[in-house]
């Protein structure tokens, strides 16, 4: 029993070194230069004009008309159930 904890202990020092060695890694990285303009896409180029805005909803409530009248109700037929002639 000894030998296994102490196997584990060692061995779960492993990934808890490599993660503290990839947060060092990650904050001493340089921030990347942004691409140049002199070919090869990356940027987008802006839009000249903005989109036009998406048609509204019809008002409800005090300050718009009421609401439509619910379109009127049908009611479906039930079928009978088949009999077996014999």
């Amino acid at each position: 029993m000894t030998w296994g904890f102490l196997w584990l202990m060692l061995a779960l020092k492993i990934p808890i070194a490599a993660l503290i060695y990839l947060v060092w890694w990650a904050i001493k990285q340089t921030p990347e230069e942004s691409p140049s303009s002199d070919g090869g896409g990356g940027v987008k180029p802006h839009r000249p004009h903005p989109r036009k805005p998406l048609p509204r909803h019809p008002r409800r409530g005090p300050h718009g008309a009421p609401a439509p009248a619910p379109p009127a109700r049908v009611r479906t037929v039930r079928a009978r159930a088949r009999t077996l002639e014999r």
